[in-house]
């Protein structure tokens, strides 16, 4: 399931930032971003959780939680590739695709797909957020982002990094960052992954980094 929550700003916070300048000519939302889906698991767990889940867990908390600060929110709902092309040889790349499209059709603000990492060293761990090297709003947003995410883990060291491969970075024609909330190939964060309480934790920091990057 490819999840999409648009993210409207509540108007009187619209109205300040417009006069601000801080608003472009996009239009005045966000787009929230479920990583993987349908027949795409991502990655899968030490604990064998499929990071499809848990991204979609944490998407839908984080929808709830933009809420209550004040941006309202509406979401899409597609059943994989096969929704955009019966019999597709690479269904990940025609999904990548179809995310893409909808964003770019949006034109919102800004994009911020939510993921999960793996890494072969079990011992590496820790949220971090990605944005295109060419964009120098992604790379603010980034850094607003992963600061926001401290809030889930205080202990966290990982900085902002720019990456030129991910599909979504490339493609988006707004800002957009990926937030990989932890490594599932780490046994102890896999385990806090899949817990309500710790995504209810990435999904209150994640809606606070969005308003902050709106803000600065």
């Amino acid at each position: 399931m490819l999840l999409l929550a648009v993210l409207i700003m509540m108007s009187n916070h619209l109205e300040e930032m417009v006069s601000s300048g801080r608003v472009t000519g996009r239009n005045p939302c966000i787009v929230l971003d479920s990583g993987h889906g349908g027949e795409d698991p991502g990655k899968i767990g030490v604990n064998q959780a499929k990071e499809k889940d848990v991204n979609l867990k944490i998407a839908k908390k984080d929808k709830r939680e933009t809420g209550e600060k004040g941006m309202e929110g509406r979401h899409d709902k597609r059943k994989g590739c096969n929704a955009w092309r019966s019999g597709c040889r690479n269904k990940k790349i025609h999904d990548m695709k179809a995310r893409v499209e909808r964003i770019n059709k949006t034109m919102p603000q800004a994009a911020v797909s939510i993921h999960q990492n793996s890494y072969q060293d079990a011992q590496i761990h820790g949220a971090q957020v990605f944005y295109y090297s060419h964009s120098e709003e992604g790379k603010r947003m980034a850094e607003v982002m992963q600061k926001a995410l401290l809030k889930a883990d205080e202990e966290n060291t990982r900085q902002a990094k720019a990456n030129d491969t991910y599909y979504l970075l490339k493609r988006t024609e707004v800002p957009t960052i990926i937030v990989e909330c932890g490594f599932l190939s780490n046994p102890e964060e896999a385990a806090k992954l899949v817990t309500p309480k710790y995504q209810e934790k990435l999904a209150e920091a994640i809606a606070e980094g969005i308003l902050a990057c709106m803000e600065n």
